[in-house]
């Protein structure tokens, strides 16, 4: 039996938001400091999805590769932005928000093509109903395991610094001084995907699976898509934080193997 697609008025949507604005007189009256960032997030959300949506029926109707290649830019641009903006001690200047977008690019960008070129084979490859979502999930799945790896490592190096130096000075390299902390942090960005993975189809309907099958896909097509996206997500969630952890590992120390925060976080840390 084939399911209708079922569309969604402004009323329906309205309904739903009355449950986030509960949530925020909530968390106001038990003083969380959240409702302000719930507030924000929620009109944030609201205003640019319907703006993405607009633009991409725009992109659906006249597939021009330039004005994808422009909008990719955009969406890992922001991407390396966000990385760094959540981030308790700030890196210095433009070197962390060039080594975020260079490892956002070696993985979702091009994990994103090889997958249009040689998975899907779409015609022509580049077609926005495939390029721009497939992107989409790997920047935001990549952008969250680079933050949390960053986070980590930065936080870490920053209150065991004293234990590092001694390593140090007891004769050890700079890599096996931060060996255990940059492991930790590499297992941390990528536990979210991989606790995503363990848990699909038991714990949780993925939301691209789920999707299609809401716009009346076969569940079987919807599952083998969903399992091809959790792949890709996951190697381009891995390949990325290694990546930029170990840029910045090495960043941490200078040519004579010393540790210098004050190379590459701001002042104000």
């Amino acid at each position: 039996m084939k399911t209708e697609f079922i569309a969604l008025n402004s009323f329906d949507l309205m309904l739903a938001s009355l449950l986030v604005l509960a949530l925020i007189g909530l968390g106001a009256r038990l003083k969380l400091s959240v409702s302000v960032m719930l507030t924000i997030a929620a009109v944030r959300t609201t205003v640019q999805l319907l703006l993405v949506g607009l633009i991409l029926e725009a992109v659906f109707r006249n597939a021009q590769l330039p004005l994808l290649v422009l909008i990719a830019l955009v969406m890992m641009i922001v991407a390396a932005w966000e990385i760094l903006a959540r981030q308790k001690r700030k890196l210095r200047g433009w070197w962390g928000f060039g080594v975020s977008a260079f490892s956002l690019f070696i993985s979702s960008f091009l994990i994103t093509l090889l997958a249009l070129l040689i998975v899907i084979d779409a015609e022509p490859w580049y077609t926005p109903q495939y390029a721009i979502p497939l992107l989409g999930m790997l920047l935001g799945n990549t952008m969250n395991g680079i933050a949390l790896g960053i986070d980590r490592l930065v936080q870490t190096a920053w209150q065991q610094r004293a234990v590092i130096e001694q390593r140090l000075m007891l004769g050890q390299t700079d890599f096996e001084a931060i060996r255990e902390i940059s492991r930790d942090s590499m297992r941390a960005g990528m536990i979210p995907i991989i606790n995503a993975m363990a848990t699909a189809g038991i714990v949780s309907l993925p939301g691209m699976m789920t999707g299609q099958i809401l716009a009346g896909a076969p569940p079987v097509e919807a599952v083998k898509y969903q399992i091809l996206i959790m792949f890709l997500i996951t190697a381009g969630t891995g390949f990325a934080v290694i990546t930029v952890l170990q840029l910045i590992t090495r960043r941490m120390f200078d040519a004579r193997e010393r540790l210098r925060f004050d190379r590459m976080l701001r002042e104000s840390a």
